[in-house]
């Protein structure tokens, strides 16, 4: 039990940890920046993807590791794979921010780069998403969605 206690503990953290950078890149972000700037919203998402990969490696071993709810609560629950897709889509729309802040960060510091709009309107698709998913999992920790017996 305190095991489950503790990965739910860091599943949130993490989660708070994705939203929060997620928002601070989204503030941060202007139509052109100089190369520091972009060095600081690229520790940023690095931060954001440290936290992805521990709220993954926090929530599978929830899920197949059988601590708390059995595996099939979750396995055969309609609204947990969505949530896992809006997490996968979460993720890939990530890509394009991630490589442009990581291209774009080193060279002459003070250096005006201008920001393609498509980074801008990536990190908000990703913050639209993240939107969804306190509803699913509100929804699914209510038992909505499973199909099984």
């Amino acid at each position: 039990m305190t095991f489950e206690i503790f990965l739910r503990y860091v599943h949130f953290l993490c989660i708070f940890a994705i939203v929060g950078s997620l928002s601070s890149e989204h503030l941060l972000l202007k139509k052109s920046m100089t190369r520091r700037e972009i060095g600081r919203l690229a520790s940023i998402d690095a931060v954001y993807g440290i936290a992805a990969l521990i709220l993954v490696a926090a929530g599978l071993t929830l899920w197949l590791g059988s601590i708390g709810k059995p595996a099939v609560f979750y396995t055969k629950n309609w609204i947990f794979h969505t949530k896992l897709t809006v997490f996968i889509l979460v993720g890939l729309s990530s890509i394009i921010p991630t490589v442009f802040f990581t291209r774009n960060r080193k060279g002459n510091p003070d250096e005006l780069v201008e920001v393609p709009s498509r980074v801008v309107m990536m990190v908000r698709i990703e913050l639209a998403l993240l939107v969804i998913m306190p509803l699913l999992a509100g929804l699914m920790a209510h038992g909505v969605g499973f199909f099984g017996n």
